[in-house]
């Protein structure tokens, strides 16, 4: 199994839940090389994982961080961010 499968290959950003809980989730996302997951704020604290290629992390704060395979960031809860693709990525976040 690849994490890769689980979006349309055509489609930008694409999201979906691997799984839910009553208190977290874990959803996989696809943002491909030039796409933006657009400006948004979280409830709750989030955890993004890059699996693999290259995007742009960025929020609010002024704080800009590039994310590759493994690396990571905390998302603080209301607090505007948003994240570009660098290249064709896929990506897990858990809440």
């Amino acid at each position: 199994m690849n994490i890769k499968n689980l979006h349309a290959v055509d489609k930008g950003v694409a999201t979906n839940a691997v799984f839910k809980t009553e208190n977290s989730s874990a959803i996989a996302l696809q943002i491909l090389s030039g796409e933006q997951l657009k400006e948004h704020i979280t409830k709750t604290p989030a955890f993004l994982v890059c699996v693999s290629g290259s995007v742009l992390f960025q929020n609010e704060q002024g704080i800009k961080e590039t994310l590759t395979n493994g690396g990571y960031v905390l998302i603080e809860r209301n607090v505007k961010h948003w994240v570009d693709g660098l290249e064709d990525s896929q990506l897990i976040l858990v809440k």
